[in-house]
């Protein structure tokens, strides 16, 4: 497993996602310079309950999938804070994903 500082810069980025959008695991994991580290950012955000400044239902897999959701306390949560900023879900997938998809590499111009 990577350092905390790894995750710690996991982190950072996903609280730059603005309400209403969604990023993917593999995106900040490309923004970091690690092209196959979207398991390690997973990692981080299961690991990132315990700080709920971290909005990590706002992460999720590469197809806008709620992969995440087993790691919230409530099963429902993910999708309910979603739901509550206005992003649209059917089926454990996010509808009109490539909409909201925030990029790193684009919104923070690497």
């Amino acid at each position: 497993m990577q350092s905390s500082n790894y995750f710690n810069d996991v982190y950072d980025i996903v609280k730059l996602i603005p309400k209403g959008r969604v990023t993917s695991y593999g995106s900040i994991a490309k923004y970091l310079g690690t092209t196959k580290g979207a398991r390690v950012v997973g990692w981080a955000m299961n690991n990132s309950h315990h700080d709920s400044s971290i909005p990590a239902h706002r992460v999720v897999n590469r197809n806008g999938l709620l992969t995440g959701k087993h790691h919230f306390t409530d099963e429902k949560m993910m999708e309910s804070l979603l739901k509550k900023e206005g992003v649209i879900i059917k089926n454990n997938k996010i509808e009109n994903f490539e909409n909201i998809f925030w990029d790193p590499i684009k919104e923070l111009e690497l």
